[in-house]
Formats: C-alpha cells, sequence, structure tokens
C-alpha cells in the first residue's frame, strides 16, 4: 500500500472508486449514442455541432426548435408579459421567447420529462435566466391551470406537440426503432407503464385500432395479428428491436421492391401509436384545449404546433369550436408549414402544422 492510502482511514480507501475511462470517441463522427459527446456538448465542441446541422440532422442530445420565426410573429411578444411554453424540451423556442421579454416579464416552462427539465433549466441558468423571469415546473400541460393560479394567466402560450429530439436519440429511453433500448416510451419514466408492459394488456382489436386511429397505419390489421400472436406465445416484445422485428415478420407479403420502405414506415408510425397511447397524448391534448380560453388574459394568443392528423383535427375542431362560443376572437382557418428551407435544414419538421388564435 502507498504511504499516501496508510494514512487514510480504512473505510476510505474501500470507498475510492476506481477510475473509469469515457468511451473513446470513435472516427470523426461516431454513430454509437454513447460515444457522441462531443455532439452531446455542442457549446464547448460548436465545430462538430455546425458540422452536423449542416448536414442535415440534429446533433445528439440537442433538439431543433422549429417555425421560430413565424411563432415570434404570431406571439409579438412584448417586454413584461407573462408567458408559458408548455412543452420546454430543449429550451429552443424558449429561449427564443426570453430574448423577447427583454429581462422584463415572466415565463413558464412546462414539462413532464423529469430527465430533459433539468438539463435544460441548468442550460437557461447559465445563460442567465434564473427564477425571477423563468419557472421550469415539472408537470404536465393538462395542469396549465393550476400553473395560471399560481402564476397568472398569459399574454402568450405555446404548445409543440412533436417529441423531442433527445428523447427519440436516447436508446435507452425506447422512443426510436432506430435504435435498441428497452421498449419504454414514456415521457416521465417515474410514472405509468412502459409500453412493453403496455401491450401485454391489450387484444388484437385494441392493438389495431390503436395503429388506425394514432398513426393512421395501413398495415394495421397484419401488424396486429403477428404482434398478438407473438405476445400470446411468449414472445418477449420488451426492447425497441424486438417490435421493429415483428413489424418486418408482419410485412414479409409485401414485394421486395416495396418492403424497406414500407417497413421503415411502418415503424416509425407503429412507434408514434405507441407513444401517443402510453403518454395519453389525445387525452392530455383535449384537457388542455378545454382549459386555453381561461388561462389566457383578453388579447392573449396561442400557438400549438402538431406533427400528426389526429392532433391537427383536434386542435382545429377546438379553435372554431370556442370562436363560434365567443371565447376567441380569431383563429388559423388554415395551418401554416415550415418553409422549405427549414425542411431542407432540419427534416424533423417536415410533418409540422401550426394553428393559433387569440382569446377575446
Amino acid at each position: 500500500m502507498e504511504n499516501s492510502e496508510k494514512n487514510l482511514p480504512q473505510e476510505a480507501v474501500q470507498e475510492q472508486a476506481p477510475h473509469k475511462r469515457r468511451v473513446r470517441y470513435a472516427g470523426k463522427y461516431p454513430k454509437r449514442y454513447e460515444e457522441k459527446y462531443k455532439e452531446l456538448d455542442p457549446i464547448k465542441y460548436q465545430e462538430i455541432a455546425d458540422h452536423v446541422k449542416a448536414k442535415g440532422n440534429t446533433p445528439a442530445g440537442t433538439h431543433i426548435p422549429i417555425c421560430v420565426n413565424e411563432i415570434l410573429d404570431i406571439l409579438d411578444i412584448q417586454p413584461g408579459q407573462n408567458g408559458c411554453d408548455c412543452t420546454l424540451g430543449y429550451g429552443g423556442h424558449t429561449e427564443r421567447m426570453l430574448e423577447k421579454l427583454q429581462g422584463q416579464g415572466h415565463l413558464c416552462g412546462l414539462d413532464a420529462d423529469p430527465i430533459e427539465s433539468e438539463k435544460t433549466k441548468a442550460r437557461l441558468q447559465a445563460l442567465g435566466y434564473k427564477e425571477d423571469i423563468l419557472s421550469v415546473i415539472l408537470t404536465n400541460f393538462k395542469d396549465i391551470d393550476q400553473v395560471a393560479q399560481q402564476h397568472g394567466k398569459f399574454d402568450f402560450i405555446l404548445a409543440d406537440l412533436g417529441v423531442s429530439s433527445m428523447q427519440l436519440d436516447n436508446p435507452a429511453r425506447g422512443f426510436s426503432y432506430k435504435f435498441d433500448g428497452p421498449l419504454d416510451l414514456r415521457m416521465n419514466p417515474q410514472k405509468g407503464k412502459p409500453a412493453y408492459e403496455r401491450l401485454r394488456e391489450m387484444e388484437r382489436d385494441e392493438i389495431e385500432g390503436m395503429l388506425i386511429e394514432n398513426a393512421d397505419e395501413p398495415y394495421a390489421a397484419e401488424i396486429a395479428k403477428t404482434l398478438s400472436s407473438d405476445l400470446k406465445s411468449g414472445y418477449p416484445v420488451e426492447t425497441t428491436l424486438a417490435l421493429r422485428r415483428i413489424i418486418e415478420k408482419a410485412l414479409a407479403f409485401l414485394p421486395k421492391s416495396q418492403k424497406k420502405t414500407e417497413v421503415k414506415k411502418s415503424c416509425a408510425r407503429v412507434f408514434q401509436a405507441l407513444r401517443i397511447d402510453v403518454n395519453e397524448e389525445f387525452e392530455v391534448l383535449y384537457e388542455l384545449l378545454e382549459k386555453l380560453p381561461a388561462v389566457l388574459k383578453p388579447g392573449g394568443k396561442v400557438v400549438i404546433l402538431t406533427f400528426h392528423s389526429g392532433e391537427d383535427r383536434l386542435v382545429k375542431k377546438s379553435f372554431k369550436w370556442h370562436f363560434n362560443e365567443g371565447d376567441y376572437s380569431d383563429f388559423a382557418r388554415e395551418i401554416i408549414r415550415p418553409s422549405a428551407k427549414e425542411c431542407a435544414e432540419n427534416p424533423r419538421a417536415k410533418s409540422t402544422k401550426l394553428r393559433w388564435a387569440i382569446k377575446a
């Protein structure tokens, strides 16, 4: 034993953890998530992040906000106003809205994800946005009425309903069919049941209905049949790749020329449908839409970004109904989409639909 260790209590010697080397940064742009620590730290490794963006990709562990200029134009944020970002995520929209407040007023950032919200809170505080102007609140946006009771009614509200890139890119969260990981899909992994447990509870007709309602899946019947059969046979569908293999098996009847493309599209839709089900996304969106008029100040504005036709239909119907009831003075009759330039720079923006409304 070295002299330095002799002078330490035995407990301290035992508690000294062996040094663990960081995973080597394999190649210039590694593919494995665990090795992408330069992408995960875009402030320190800006050149790497810029290169990834230039290729039309999102650096791992980050998120590129969508329709920022369109949102800011509609909300017309003024210093001193009170606002709410219902979906804090990486904080890209939040940061731009805070800039508009110019140090005056207040913004609430809501998020149901305890993992990402803590990271974003630390990042925004490092930029100077402390509690006096920004409150990061770990809650689902369906509880926006409770937030308004504490912080007052809002001059502007934003809800970006898309899943964050940080969640998609992290295999441990189970949001993507592209990486092997636990089939979880929960926004808050500390609450509710993971997706693989949810699937065990569902009958074949329930799975088929979920795939149709939540994702307009054209092969819902075939996938539901294969998935239900494998589950009943005891096949463990507990990982993302296990579910992908079932989808591939269900679509084995397709011509070889179509199979690769159709499997890829169906995988994306199935994971979307399951994510919506696990997190009860339609139910919580409905609650938010019902509560919006009551938490907006007169003249207050709300913008909602959707990424699925079912979500957009709910928003469209709600805005129109509340307009006819006199709750809104105006609302978007037509959807606003991101520009072709933005979609080229950020392919994840392609399915975005933006709608807005103004409180009477």
